[in-house]
């Protein structure tokens, strides 16, 4: 399997044609696994997706792919009037499902439409922020644990283009709170890496709510720092594989009349099927 690194972590490839076992190390060395300029079928992006573990639907149903709902299309076109899919998703630093106490072992997306400016991804390597805590630091919240929630710590403004994606009645009475480890042991690689100290975590148990917040606010600053990102930027055809666990990513914004489409399928922790 030939591979191209992208920075510090993340690499690419032309071909999905390697034995799955040398896709699955390769990934989780990388952290970030690009194929570019691939052809598939919404089956066949979803059976190559379910190697990694078992897709978990987006709570936000009214986007499903309407052949495979384990497919969420995130798009700025509209139909009739009508957005076909999520328009702004994720436009700030977070971990996909961490709002779920079962969280999100990868997250695919396949590149349809590419805009003609922006539409690239930022991640944040959280082992080598973890690494990069000062000792005191390192000390203080080595077994600290975070309140989880659905949303943008940062922004709860249902009008914002960086709020996290509005959720009908119903499906905010499917969100609950969860807890999760501020320092984490990857399930896979046994690396620690700070975990979602960015998006959905809104408290730290056993603390009064301000200085949890400033203590988060702080891990962010540190854990988004430019030293540990890298931009991804998409081609037709690209299929990027990204592994939250020890992960931090944003997507950013685009024009609203530049087209882009992607199909997003996310896979949780519960092992491969």
């Amino acid at each position: 399997m030939q591979l191209r690194k992208l920075g510090s972590f993340g690499a690419e490839t032309d071909s999905m044609e390697a034995p799955f076992p040398q896709i699955w190390d390769a990934f989780f060395g990388a952290q970030v696994l690009v194929f570019r300029g691939q052809e598939l079928s919404p089956s066949a992006y979803l059976a190559f997706a379910k190697q990694f573990g078992r897709p978990e639907p987006h709570v936000i149903d009214q986007f499903h792919h309407r052949e495979h709902a384990d497919i969420l299309i995130l798009s700025n076109r509209q139909e009739n009037g009508e957005p076909i899919g999520l328009a702004d998703a994720g436009t700030y630093f977070h971990t996909d499902y961490s709002y779920l106490d079962i969280p999100a072992r990868a997250t695919l997306l396949y590149s349809i439409e590419v805009p003609k400016k922006g539409g690239d991804t930022l991640f944040a390597d959280q082992y080598a922020a973890y690494d990069g805590l000062p000792a005191s630091l390192r000390r203080q919240v080595e077994s600290l644990v975070g309140l989880h929630h659905y949303g943008n710590r940062d922004d709860l403004d249902k009008g914002s283009r960086t709020v996290a994606s509005v959720l009908t009645e119903d499906q905010e009475k499917k969100m609950a709170w969860v807890r999760h480890p501020i320092v984490r042991k990857h399930p896979v690689t046994g690396r620690k890496a700070l975990y979602s100290v960015s998006g959905s975590s809104f408290g730290i148990e056993g603390m009064p709510q301000d200085e949890a917040i400033d203590l988060l606010d702080e891990l962010k600053r540190h854990a988004t720092s430019d030293q540990y990102q890298l931009r991804l930027k998409y081609g037709v055809g690209d299929v990027v594989i990204w592994d939250n666990a020890s992960l931090l990513h944003s997507a950013t914004l685009t024009e609203p009349e530049d087209p882009r489409t992607l199909w997003r399928i996310t896979v949780k922790e519960e092992g491969r099927t």
